[in-house]
């Protein structure tokens, strides 16, 4: 670990199977808790490059306890995470609507690192045991139309940098990693991101592959719709800023996504908004997000008929229905 950290210092990248390889040795439990700090420490004093993150992303994925979902075509409704606004848990409700509205989800999620609650913080809280049995996740997917892909339990290899990246509490490139490595690769994603530049690496690696997607980045520095400001959307066809008016809503005030200071807090407000009893603000932000995702599933739809899809979800109880029907199956 030594040499490589000497060559990071000099400002080098690594190619794409250097960065596989090291990621396998860290996994094998190689280095030392120290060496995995200065190695994660190198990455946030620069940015990382694209065939680094490409060489992480195959390593982790090649290690990753394997399911194969496919047959049910989910998609994905994540985020990267690391933006620092400590918002609600705004795309694992969206995951959820999306459910609601009879689209198939696997959703890969973790718990927070350098936020209060994460989508696993929230979901445990609620109830909800993960599971890696893949007949456990058909079953979810066939009576809730969602599963959740808790991270931790699919890439135990990870287990070794789970404690380094609690400790320094700050986002690493595993919070760039987490939505490109969800085990069951699915086809569709709409993914948040906590930087422009993140989401043109995205755009990048999502091209190169049989995929449709939506990788969304808030202007003002949030890893999803927030209505607070315009957000870059970038998808197969096209890239674009849209903005509150562009739902029919109001704008949004960065107080009104606040997420609490604990996780309790923030499942009580996930539970709020669930049950129907939600603040306008909050409501609007997960039907906008649930929306871009409907439609990134069904492109042929206009945004008026996705929102629709998602206020009914939302409003008419599908979406609670669809955590219920996980809990009731545990």
């Amino acid at each position: 670990m030594k040499d490589i950290l000497e060559f990071l210092y000099q400002h080098k990248t690594l190619t794409k199977k250097e960065a596989k390889q090291i990621l396998m040795d860290i996994a094998s439990e190689k280095y030392n808790h120290y060496e995995i700090t200065s190695f994660l420490t190198a990455f946030i004093m620069r940015n990382i490059t694209i065939e680094e993150l490409r060489g992480f992303r195959e390593a982790l994925l090649e290690l990753a306890i394997q399911v194969d979902l496919s047959e049910f075509n989910p998609m994905d409704v994540c985020g990267t995470g690391g933006d620092g606004k400590n918002t609600f848990n705004v795309s694992t409700l969206s995951s959820l609507v999306v459910a609601g509205a009879g689209i198939p989800v696997a959703k890969h999620g973790n718990y927070g690192v350098s936020s209060v609650s994460g989508s696993s913080n929230v979901l445990e809280a609620m109830g909800v045991v993960f599971q890696t049995d893949e007949s456990k996740l058909k079953k979810q997917l066939d009576t809730a139309n969602i599963c959740f892909m808790h991270a931790p339990l699919f890439h135990p290899a990870m287990k070794f940098v789970a404690p380094v990246r609690r400790e320094l509490g700050v986002k690493t490139f595993f919070n760039m990693l987490g939505p490109l490595v969800n085990p069951a690769r699915p086809k569709v994603q709409m993914t948040g991101v906590f930087s422009l530049e993140l989401a043109r690496m995205y755009h990048y690696l999502f091209q190169e592959e049989d995929m449709h997607y939506a990788i969304v980045y808030g202007l003002d520095g949030y890893d999803e719709i927030t209505l607070t400001s315009d957000t870059k959307i970038l998808t197969n066809e096209e890239e674009y800023n849209t903005n509150a008016a562009h739902f029919g809503f109001e704008k949004t005030l960065q107080a009104d996504i606040y997420g609490g200071e604990t996780v309790e807090e923030s499942a009580t407000i996930f539970k709020n908004i669930l049950n129907g009893n939600g603040t306008t603000a909050q409501n609007n932000v997960v039907i906008a997000n649930a929306a871009t995702a409907i439609k990134t599933y069904h492109p042929n739809l206009n945004i008026e008929t996705a929102i629709e899809k998602a206020q009914n979800s939302l409003f008419q109880s599908h979406a609670k229905q669809a955590l219920s029907k996980i809990i009731e199956l545990q």
